[in-house]
C-alpha cells in the first residue's frame, strides 16, 4: 500500500484562510457588532510630561448618549508584562504626547468625540526626558517610584532613582588583555529612530463586563490571548478563569499587537457602563501616538582587532530609548546580552544593554525583537573595520564568524548540527557577484553618469527572546468522516502557523491535506495554551505540540484496530486513511471506521471518539547570570546573511535596490512558499527602516510625524527589482528536534536589511552612514557635504 501522495512536507500549499480572506467572508474584530453595543473614544494628553491638576467631566457625562466617562481615579490599577509601571488610564501625571487621560463610552462614535471634546484638562507641564544622554543624566526622572515596582527579579534589573529600567550585561573573557593583544582598536557610534508596526488593523477591542460578577469577555485583535488573559486578570486583581479571550481573523501584528494594550480600558468602560459590550477601535494616530512603537536605540563599540582581522575585544554599550513604559522593551533590550554583538566567535567581551525611559511614546516588540536595530550597528561597524584594516570584507566575516567549536558571547557552544554562517554569507556573495569593494577610481568613473552602484551584505542570527518555561499544546479530534480538527493555542495572523500545522498533522495521520483543519478563532476558554504568538518559535514549537498529538491519534487508533484485526499493535501501520496490518496489508480498518470507536456487527463496541493531544515544552534553556550574561537562554539559532546590489542617484539621494540575495540556515522548509513570502514580506519591511521610516520628535516631546502624511512605510515603488530567497537545509543533523528538522524564519529576514544597505551604500559612495533612515535627504546631503562620515 502506497501513500506517497500524502507527503506534505516540503510542499508549496496556498494558506488554508486565502480563500476566505480574498472573498471578505474572514471576520476580523473591526467587523463585529454585537447587541447593545457602545463606541469608545479618549481624549489624550497634548504633553509630553505634566502634572494633572484637575479635570472637569460634568459636560461630557451630561451629553445625550454618552453611558459612561472614566479618568484615572476610575480605573486605580496598574498593568506590565514585565514590570508593572504603567496606569491603564494615566493618574496625576502623564508620560507622554498621546497617553489616555480620560475615556467616554456612547452610543455612537460622534457622540463619544462629542464628549470627549467637552472634558476640560489642567495640566501643569513638567521638564522632559527628551534624549538617550538626558535620560542617562537622570536630573529628571519619568518614573519616581521605579524602585517600588514590581517586575520579574532576577531577570531585569531596574536601576533605583535613575530612568535605567534595566541594565543587563555580558561579561566573558578577559576584556583588558583582549585589548592588550590587539595591533588596532576601533570605536564606532550608530543609532536608529523609533518606528512604527502600522498593522493593516489597527488595534481593536470589545469588552463586555459582567455587571453581577467578576467575569469578563474580550474580543480582540491580539496576537498573545492568553497572556491577555493572564495580564489583565493581574491588573484587576481578579481569577484568570474569569477572563474569557476570543481571537477571531487579526489583521498584522508584527509585536505591537503582543502583550496587552487596550483590554483593560475597555473592560474598565464596560464595567462603567452596567455591562454593556464596549468597542474601542485605534485610529490610524492612535496607533502612531497611544499605541507602542520599536525602540529608538544608540550603540557604542570599542573593538580590538590583530593585523590579521582576528577580533580580540569588544565593549560595547546598547542604549534603548525605550519611552514612557517597559512593557516589553526591557525583554529586547535583555536580549542583546546573548545576541547583540552578531554572529561573531569573539573571545572577551562586555556588553552593557540599558533599557531607558524617556517622556515619548513606550515601545514594544516588533518583528526581529531588537536584532535590526542591534545588527544595524554591529554590521556597519564590522564593516568599517574591515575599510580601516584594508580588507575584504568578505574575508574580514570569514575569519571571526562562529563555527563549530567556538562559542556565542552568552557561552553557547556551537555544534555542526547549529547552523553555519559562513555558508549563508559564501550564497549571498556568490549570488550577488561580489568580487571585493568598489575603488575610488572607478566611484569617480560612475559619478559622471549621475548614478552609481555598490554591493554589500551583513550577517545576521536569533534565537526565540522567551522565558525557560514556554510551553505550547495541541488538540486533535477526528470527525466520522475521517476529517481531523486540529485546535491550537497560536494566532495565525498572516504569517501562515495553521497551515503549517495543518501539513504536519496531515504529514504524520498521512492524509489529503484538505481532511485536516485547523481551527480559527482562538478562544481561551476552548482552545488549549500556548504562551504567545511571537519569537519565530511557533512552527517548531508548534509543530512539535501537533506531530505528538497526530501520533497519539495514530497509537490510539492502532490499539483499537488491534483488537479488531486479532494482533498486536506494534504489528501495525496506517497510510492512505487506513490502519492496516505491516506484512498482511489486506488486513486492515478505515480511519472512518475508527473515529468513534469500532462497531462490530452483533452491535458490540470498542474504543470511542478519537481525541489526542501533544505538548511541547522549551527544554534546557537558563536565564542569563545576572553579573555575566552566561547560559542558554536561545533554544535554537537561525543564521542568516542577505547581499545588496543597489544604485543610488547622486542628486536626488535615493536608493534603488536592484537585486537583494537573503540566505537562511532554517534546517527544513516545511512550506517554500509561505517561507518565500515571509522573506518577501521582511525584506521589504527592512528596507522601510532602511530608507523611510523613523519617528520625529521635537525637544518638548511632541510627535513631529503622527500619520502616513509624514511618517512613510514602503509601497511597491521601493520594492527591489530581484528579491532573491535561498534555503539552506540540513533536516538531518538539525540542531533540535524541530518538527522534520525546521528553524524559525518568521522575523529572520528583516534583520540586516539596513545595514546591507549602508555596506553597498559605501561600497558606491565611499561614505560610512552611522543614522537610520537612508533618506534621499540624508543621503544627497552627505554626498553634497562630501564627508567619510554622516
Amino acid at each position: 500500500m502506497s501513500d506517497k501522495q500524502y507527503k506534505h512536507i516540503g510542499k508549496s500549499y496556498d494558506r488554508k484562510e486565502a480563500q476566505e480572506k480574498v472573498t471578505g467572508q474572514a471576520v476580523y474584530v473591526h467587523d463585529m457588532e454585537l447587541p447593545g453595543m457602545l463606541y469608545a473614544k479618549c481624549l489624550h494628553s497634548p504633553y509630553a510630561h505634566a502634572e494633572i491638576v484637575s479635570i472637569d467631566t460634568s459636560a461630557a457625562k451630561a451629553l445625550p448618549g454618552v453611558k459612561a466617562v472614566i479618568t484615572g481615579e476610575d480605573a486605580p490599577y496598574l498593568v506590565g508584562l514585565y514590570m508593572v509601571d504603567k496606569n491603564v488610564i494615566a493618574r496625576n501625571i502623564v508620560r507622554y504626547q498621546g497617553e489616555i487621560v480620560a475615556a467616554v463610552a456612547a452610543e455612537n462614535e460622534v457622540i463619544a468625540e462629542r464628549a470627549v471634546s467637552l472634558i476640560k484638562v489642567e495640566y501643569k507641564e513638567l521638564p522632559v526626558v527628551h534624549t538617550i544622554d538626558e535620560s542617562l543624566e537622570g536630573k529628571v526622572l519619568v518614573h519616581e517610584d521605579l524602585h517600588k515596582y514590581e517586575h520579574m527579579e532576577g531577570v531585569f534589573f531596574p536601576q533605583a532613582h535613575t530612568n535605567i529600567a534595566s541594565w543587563n550585561r555580558t561579561k566573558k573573557g578577559d576584556v583588558s588583555k583582549g585589548f592588550e593583544e590587539a595591533d588596532f582598536i576601533f570605536e564606532g557610534e550608530f543609532s536608529v529612530p523609533a518606528v512604527a508596526h502600522v498593522p493593516m488593523e489597527t488595534h481593536v477591542t470589545i469588552a463586555q463586563a459582567d455587571p453581577y460578577s467578576n467575569k469578563v469577555k474580550i474580543w480582540s485583535s491580539a496576537q498573545s490571548p492568553f497572556a491577555v488573559r493572564q495580564l489583565l486578570a493581574k491588573s484587576l486583581g481578579i481569577a484568570k478563569s474569569d477572563v474569557h479571550v476570543v481571537v477571531p481573523y487579526i489583521g498584522g501584528g508584527f509585536g505591537g499587537k503582543a502583550g496587552i494594550h487596550l483590554e483593560p480600558l475597555v473592560t474598565i468602560l464596560s464595567r462603567a457602563a452596567k455591562g454593556r459590550p464596549v468597542k474601542f477601535k485605534a485610529t490610524r494616530e492612535e496607533e502612531f501616538n497611544l499605541l507602542p512603537t520599536r525602540a529608538g536605540m544608540r550603540s557604542r563599540f570599542k573593538t580590538g582587532v590583530k593585523k590579521d582581522g582576528t577580533i580580540t575585544s569588544m565593549i560595547v554599550y546598547h542604549d534603548w530609548d525605550s519611552g514612557a513604559y517597559a512593557d516589553y522593551a526591557v525583554n529586547v533590550g535583555k536580549t542583546a546580552v546573548y545576541s547583540g554583538a552578531g554572529p561573531y566567535s569573539i573571545p572577551n567581551i562586555e556588553l552593557h544593554s540599558r533599557t531607558l525611559y524617556t517622556n515619548k511614546v513606550f515601545s514594544t516588540a516588533y518583528r526581529g525583537f531588537g536584532h535590526l536595530e542591534t545588527h544595524w550597528a554591529v554590521e556597519r561597524h564590522m564593516d568599517i573595520i574591515a575599510q580601516k584594516l584594508g580588507m575584504d570584507p568578505y574575508e574580514f566575516r570569514m575569519k571571526n564568524l562562529l563555527c563549530p567549536g567556538t562559542t556565542t558571547i552568552s557561552g553557547e557552544l556551537i555544534y555542526e548540527t547549529t547552523g553555519s554562517p559562513k555558508a549563508c554569507l559564501e550564497a549571498v556573495a556568490k549570488e550577488i557577484g561580489w568580487t571585493g569593494r568598489k575603488t575610488e577610481k572607478e566611484r569617480q568613473a560612475e559619478l559622471k553618469t549621475g548614478k552609481i552602484r555598490g554591493k554589500g551584505f551583513a550577517m545576521l542570527q536569533k534565537a526565540p527572546a522567551m522565558p525557560s518555561y514556554t510551553s505550547t499544546s495541541a488538540i486533535m479530534q477526528m470527525n466520522e468522516d475521517g476529517h481531523v480538527k486540529v485546535m491550537i493555542g497560536a494566532v495565525d495572523m498572516g504569517q501562515g502557523a495553521n497551515t503549517i500545522m495543518a501539513q504536519i498533522a496531515a504529514e504524520e495521520l498521512r492524509i489529503p491535506m484538505e481532511n485536516v483543519e485547523v481551527v480559527w478563532n482562538i478562544d481561551t476558554d476552548k482552545h488549549p495554551y500556548d504562551w504567545n504568538t511571537v519569537a519565530s518559535k511557533y512552527t517548531f514549537m508548534g509543530g512539535n505540540a501537533v506531530r505528538k498529538a497526530a501520533k497519539n491519534m495514530v497509537q490510539q487508533m492502532k490499539e483499537v484496530a488491534a483488537q479488531v484485526l486479532r494482533c498486536h499493535p506494534d504489528e501495525l501501520t496506517h497510510g492512505d486513511g487506513y490502519i492496516y496490518h505491516v506484512h498482511h496489508t489486506a488486513r486492515r480498518v478505515p480511519y472512518t471506521k475508527l473515529a468513534m470507536g469500532y462497531m462490530y456487527e452483533n452491535g458490540n463496541g470498542v474504543g470511542g471518539p478519537v481525541i489526542s493531544h501533544g505538548i511541547y515544552m522549551a527544554s534546557g534553556l537558563t536565564n542569563p547570570d545576572p553579573e555575566t550574561g552566561q547560559g542558554r537562554p536561545g533554544l535554537v539559532w537561525t543564521f542568516g546573511a542577505h547581499g545588496i546590489d543597489l544604485e543610488v542617484d547622486v542628486e536626488t539621494g535615493e536608493i534603488h535596490i536592484l537585486k537583494i540575495a537573503s540566505a537562511f540556515d532554517i534546517g527544513q522548509c516545511i512550506n517554500k512558499k509561505l517561507v518565500d513570502g515571509q522573506v518577501m514580506g521582511g525584506v521589504i519591511q527592512g528596507i522601510g527602516s532602511a530608507i523611510v521610516e523613523g519617528y520625529k520628535f521635537s525637544p518638548n516631546g511632541k510627535l513631529l510625524n503622527p500619520s502616513f502624511t509624514d511618517n512613510k512605510i514602503p509601497t511597491a515603488k521601493d520594492i527591489p527589482d530581484e528579491i532573491v530567497p535561498i534555503y539552506i537545509e540540513n533536516p538531518e543533523s538539525a540542531q533540535i528536534d524541530g518538527p522534520y528538522g525546521a528553524r524559525g524564519i518568521g522575523e529572520h529576514p528583516m534583520i540586516s536589511v539596513p545595514s546591507a544597505v549602508g555596506n553597498a551604500l559605501y561600497d558606491a559612495l565611499g561614505i560610512n552612514f552611522h543614522r537610520l533612515p537612508l533618506s534621499p535627504e540624508n543621503v544627497a546631503l552627505a554626498i553634497a557635504n562630501n564627508n567619510k562620515s554622516e
